[in-house]
């Protein structure tokens, strides 16, 4: 028994031998987070959420990590800037959101180690070679929004089933919307149903794109998950009542905003785990060699408010399927 004991006090402290030197030469990792909006709760909340992810994992802002933090606040045209800023200040690590800010990242640095942890299609938009292997220097964690929008859009045709004009809301400068807008022009055809584009590339730009669908007179939004559209989800669901729309998302804030369902991925999960990337990489494991981990849990969620404030009556097989359903 005692050889049993001093054999695993052993292993542990040959695990924990990396971080326990560098802690002893009073390391301080920078860790540069490039996000969207300081300012929103729903933002704070998930980056929160990742930073419990870090403390659970041994990482205490003050003590062996600092955080250095920057926020686009709906204009993209800043990333570069904010990206470049980062590398500056020769952060160890830069964790960030989805594909447009990995693509801003990217363009500022091949070295600094880059951990995304809610990209859309990290394969599809080429920011990794593989899941499996990613290469480079990035991995993180997958939406796998690519699919899961083909789901979400089955789901809008079924609670609007008499829909054959469908608006699609996106932002052609976002990597990951070229090929979700693509998975969703082909389930279209499949379902007989017409696609229009509409485009947003900024919060500022909602009004006159929802005016556009109401004109050509859609019957349903699909909204393509973005930073921007997330932080203005209260004058989404404003807009889509205002002009009697249904809408799609991939994100259960945009619900609990207003708007009428969402299908997709557990987000502050997926910001949870993301510490876990973090921590390998700080103990000395190569992004290149992590494979990109995709999400468990998914939730459909309902607004059956917004559906009576839009005359809509959501079949009783969505509402048994639904995770949470909000009256």
């Amino acid at each position: 028994m005692r050889r049993i004991r001093l054999a695993i006090v052993l292993a542990v402290s040959l695990a924990l031998a990396p971080l326990s030197a560098e802690a002893q030469a009073g390391k301080v990792y920078r860790i540069g987070i490039l996000g969207e909006s300081a300012s929103d709760p729903s933002e704070a909340r998930m980056w929160q959420t990742f930073q419990l992810g870090l403390r659970e994992l041994g990482w205490i802002e003050g003590r062996n990590i600092r955080i250095e933090s920057r926020w686009v606040e709906d204009n993209y045209a800043r990333l570069p800037e904010l990206a470049a800023d980062l590398v500056r200040l020769k952060v160890d690590l830069i964790v960030t959101r989805g594909s447009t800010y990995v693509q801003g990242a990217r363009k500022a640095t091949s070295t600094i180690r880059i951990v995304f942890l809610v990209h859309a299609d990290p394969l599809a938009t080429g920011h990794v070679a593989s899941l499996a292997r990613p290469g480079g220097n990035i991995t993180g964690l997958s939406l796998q929004l690519t699919e899961i929008y083909r789901k979400g859009f089955g789901i809008l045709i079924s609670t609007v089933p008499a829909a054959k004009r469908i608006a699609v809301l996106y932002n052609p400068d976002t990597p990951s919307h070229i090929p979700g807008l693509k998975a969703l022009e082909e389930s279209a055809h499949t379902r007989r149903v017409q696609l229009q584009a509409a485009v947003a590339r900024a919060g500022a730009e909602l009004e006159s794109a929802f005016t556009a669908i109401a004109r050509a007179e859609a019957q349903a939004v699909f909204v393509l998950s973005l930073g921007a559209y997330s932080a203005a989800r209260q004058r989404m669901a404003e807009l889509a009542i205002r002009h009697r729309l249904p809408t799609m998302f991939a994100d259960r804030d945009h619900v609990e905003a207003g708007g009428l369902m969402s299908y997709g991925a557990d987000l502050g999960d997926l910001f949870r785990r993301g510490a876990i990337y973090v921590d390998k990489i700080l103990r000395g494991a190569k992004p290149g060699d992590l494979p990109v981990e995709q999400p468990t849990k998914f939730e459909l969620v309902i607004n059956l408010k917004t559906a009576k404030a839009l005359g809509l009556t959501i079949p009783q097989s969505l509402l048994l399927q639904a995770n949470q359903v909000i009256e």
